[in-house]
């Protein structure tokens, strides 16, 4: 899982856009989800975060999108229950809504065989007051914040090349974080957006990022849509000199 443990003060990114998210959130309205089971929760949250409201009042004032999971008294497993999502990697909440983990991650190549179980496991043993992060990461055609994957890959990298890669080719990354409430026992599931252009990256990194497209899992690989810029960003790594050190 790549799990790492994060002090409070490190949890919630400080510089939220709230104007940009609150506009996010008002141009889709969707990318609220809310259940009656995620009230309670969302109000501890809001509370936690001295926020009035509940969770679709948190997420739009910090810089994170926010998700909320339980489990029935009967049940080992969380379920979605509730989310504020302005800008998604390619997913919509209301898909996911009610449906435990292995179901919400079923696209992602392997997540049953190696992680399920993993995660299954850390999720019901979580504390009140430990809190745990990770990071990701994804190449994206658009420096748009909001990315839902339409159209096909063939069609959204198709105007990628070895040459203009690093101005079309964008990294985002996903810091995520992981904190059980301590009243109503939810799980709160943190989303940090950040985005940047291939060629804004150091050296270092687009080598990094190349050496890692060669080792992506062939299902996983193809659902990221690698095979339409892979090989353009591995010639732009070894070509482009002007990358910064």
């Amino acid at each position: 899982m790549g799990l790492v443990s994060l002090p409070e003060d490190q949890w919630l990114h400080p510089g939220a856009d709230v104007s940009a998210r609150q506009a996010a959130f008002a141009a889709q309205p969707d990318s609220i989800q809310l259940s009656p089971a995620a009230a309670a929760p969302g109000q501890e949250l809001a509370r936690i975060c001295g926020v009035d409201g509940g969770l679709p009042e948190v997420s739009a004032t910090h810089h994170e999108d926010m998700c909320i999971l339980t489990r029935q008294p009967d049940e080992d497993i969380y379920r979605l229950v509730g989310a504020a999502v302005a800008y998604p990697t390619d997913w919509h909440p209301g898909e996911k809504m009610g449906l435990p983990l292995a179901a919400m991650h079923a696209p992602i190549q392997g997540y049953q065989e190696q992680l399920a179980s993993g995660v299954d496991h850390f999720m019901a043993k979580l504390k009140p007051g430990k809190i745990f992060g990770r990071c990701n990461w994804f190449i994206a055609p658009t420096p748009s914040l909001r990315w839902i994957a339409d159209p096909a890959p063939e069609t959204a990298f198709g105007h990628v090349t070895s040459e203009n890669a690093g101005d079309t080719l964008f990294v985002r990354s996903e810091r995520q974080a992981l904190r059980r409430l301590p009243e109503t026992g939810a799980i709160v599931f943190t989303i940090g957006v950040y985005l940047a252009s291939l060629g804004s990256l150091a050296r270092d990194n687009v080598a990094m990022l190349a050496g890692a497209m060669r080792s992506l899992l062939n299902g996983e690989g193809d659902r990221r849509g690698s095979p339409y810029y892979a090989q353009a960003l591995i010639e732009y790594a070894a070509t482009h000199k002007e990358i910064p050190a």
